[in-house]
């Protein structure tokens, strides 16, 4: 039942000819599929080139700016001294209810 009701929802609302229509194909000639290879290497190398030298130029900003800026120095604490009193307390054998 549930078998037969997905099969006709898939032929129904078939999208294959709307999908071929952005799928890409690659060219019958020797040379262009050549071609066509070498251009997705070279846009991937290209990209490539690019990330690295974005993501290194990234870093190196980040580092010149933490050189760079100066941190306020850290207060200096007061002289006011908090004195307390600590007890160890053991773990539980148990932490299980049961």
């Amino acid at each position: 039942m549930i078998n037969r009701t997905f099969r006709s929802a898939h032929a129904r609302f078939d999208a294959s000819q709307f999908g071929a229509m952005f799928a890409p194909r690659k060219p019958r000639h020797p040379l262009a599929r050549i071609a066509v290879g070498l251009l997705g290497l070279a846009l991937l190398a290209a990209l490539l080139v690019v990330g690295v030298v974005v993501g290194t130029a990234m870093l190196a900003l980040g580092l010149a700016r933490r050189l760079l800026t100066r941190r306020p120095s850290a207060p200096a604490r007061g002289g006011a001294i908090v004195d307390a009193e600590y007890r160890v307390v053991d773990r539980p054998a148990h932490t299980l209810p049961y």
